[in-house]
């Protein structure tokens, strides 16, 4: 996406009224009252959890086999030192071994025969033995053993997939098919560049276990290759070492929560100031139509050199190459452009770095991580892309593409004819996805088609703004969707 932080101007296109509250609220482990007196209910509880070792991810199903209710509290007891860390889609709390959790304003009614789920994350060492003692409203519950529903499914917890390309699919160590969906989480970009730190909000634990609680298992992490070459037009405490170690933290969190780190270059060096310009300076402050011969391929030198002996990390060379949009060039030679560099991108007033060239810098440093390359006119065509495409002595490359509802390629016809090809020969990544109707209807017929074809996606994005700003997943960073968000976590969730 272009650039969509909240300090910036918005982008021309995302001009959709607001998006509705969402419908999801984490606990806040405040401390709760004493439920209201009501009459004894019948229920069933299923219980099951993702563990790490030191961690796990708790998911709840709580069934209704009484009479209707409008407002509910589920209690149960650990026997080992199970500590709360945080929790969604109810308020969550403890007092000794007993854990609580009550219903939020919006799921409080449960009708006969319903479910509701929530879920949260706790630490704990030694064993990790199943809870007991679940009450519904005071009365003893059945189950806590098999959930009586299908259950939220978080990825596993311990570290991340070490992936490869075989064929047109990613695969792990042990060979099996792995398709990466998700999200993004944007601030990386522009943060830095402009002064207000190095992230746009929190990238703690608590917000990497509200993503696994939408059932993420990858993470595309947008950033700036001024910050991270250090280069003087960044303040010095989000340039350089700062910021590299702060990416490597988060890379480091994304990987022991079993969610694999997509890291991508999205805002460059490069004065371009004729059509479509999106800012008048060379610095790395917007996006630009192509990266900049001066710092990319550094950027990505140093950057593969950091994550080589890694290859849970996935490398984007570049968010969304537009040279075909400039009118410079015709559409031929923007896809030369697109792959070269150079001389080939006539018209352009610095010298590009194509595709080639940003991974040749990734592989000359011996990386074998699994890279992408994004397609031309801001990466919603690949029209070109397997005519074009660069080379990759390793045989880890795949396709990258971005589609919006606003985008011209929008629609199953034109999907079939440039996208189709592409993933029946190398994996397809959707590496950005959304609409600005601040609803999901769009995604929701773009991610069974995407299901139908066995690409991978990545919903834009896990921010906290407003569809003036551009398509937001989330109100809050517990994990409360937008409107459109809870399209992208409904379909997750219901994922294999």
């Amino acid at each position: 996406m272009r650039s969509l932080s909240p300090r910036t101007a918005a982008v021309a296109g995302l001009t959709g009224a607001l998006c509705a509250a969402g419908s999801l609220v984490a606990g806040t482990g405040s401390a709760l009252g004493a439920p209201p007196a009501r009459a004894a209910v019948a229920c069933e509880v299923g219980y099951t959890t993702n563990d790490w070792g030191t961690g796990f991810t708790a998911a709840v199903t709580i069934t209704n086999r009484g009479p209707a209710m409008d407002g509910w509290t589920l209690t149960y007891s650990y026997a080992g030192n199970q500590h709360l860390a945080n929790g969604w889609n109810g308020r969550w709390t403890q007092s000794g071994r007993t854990v609580t959790v009550a219903n939020e304003s919006w799921n409080a009614a449960l009708a006969t025969g319903a479910s509701v789920e929530a879920g949260a994350q706790f630490t704990y060492s030694g064993t990790n033995a199943a809870p007991t003692g679940f009450a519904l409203n005071g009365t003893a519950c059945d189950g806590g053993g098999e959930p009586t529903g299908p259950p939220t499914t978080p990825p596993p917890g311990g570290p991340a997939p070490k992936l490869k390309v075989s064929g047109n699919t990613f695969v792990d160590d042990g060979g099996n098919a792995v398709r990466l969906r998700g999200v993004n989480r944007s601030g990386g970009e522009f943060a830095c560049v402009q002064g207000n730190g190095i992230w746009d909000g929190p990238m703690d634990a608590s917000s990497v276990a509200a993503m696994k609680g939408w059932n993420v298992n990858a993470v595309r992490v947008p950033l700036n290759s001024d910050c991270w070459l250090g280069l003087d037009d960044v303040d010095p405490a989000y340039r350089g070492t700062a910021y590299q170690n702060a990416v490597g933290n988060y890379v480091a969190l994304l990987e022991e929560n079993g969610i694999t780190p997509i890291l991508e270059l999205h805002w460059s060096h490069g004065s371009w100031t004729g059509y479509d310009s999106h800012c008048q300076t060379a610095a790395a402050e917007c996006q630009k139509p192509m990266p900049d011969a001066r710092y990319a391929p550094e950027f990505w030198k140093q950057l593969a050199t950091a994550y080589k002996g890694d290859t849970a990390v996935v490398f984007d060379l570049f968010n969304e190459p537009y040279p075909n949009n400039l009118q410079v060039m015709d559409y031929a030679q923007s896809w030369k452009c697109w792959r070269d560099g150079g001389a080939a991108c006539t018209g352009l007033t610095y010298e590009a770095a194509g595709m080639q060239d940003l991974l040749d810098a990734v592989r000359s440093t011996g990386a074998r991580n699994v890279v992408m390359a994004a397609g031309s006119s801001y990466s919603n065509d690949l029209g070109q892309w397997l005519a074009q495409k660069p080379s990759d002595p390793t045989g880890n490359l795949a396709a990258a593409w971005h589609s919006y509802n606003f985008n011209y390629c929008k629609d199953a016809s034109c999907w079939d004819q440039q996208l189709a090809p592409v993933a029946a020969q190398v994996p397809l990544v959707a590496g950005e996805i959304g609409e600005n109707t601040c609803g999901h209807s769009y995604v929701d017929t773009l991610m069974a088609w995407l299901d139908s074809h066995g690409a991978s996606y990545l919903g834009w994005t896990w921010n906290t703004w407003d569809c003036s700003s551009g398509p937001s997943l989330i109100s809050s960073y517990d994990g409360t969707p937008t409107a459109y968000g809870a399209g992208l976590r409904d379909h997750l969730r219901s994922a294999p």
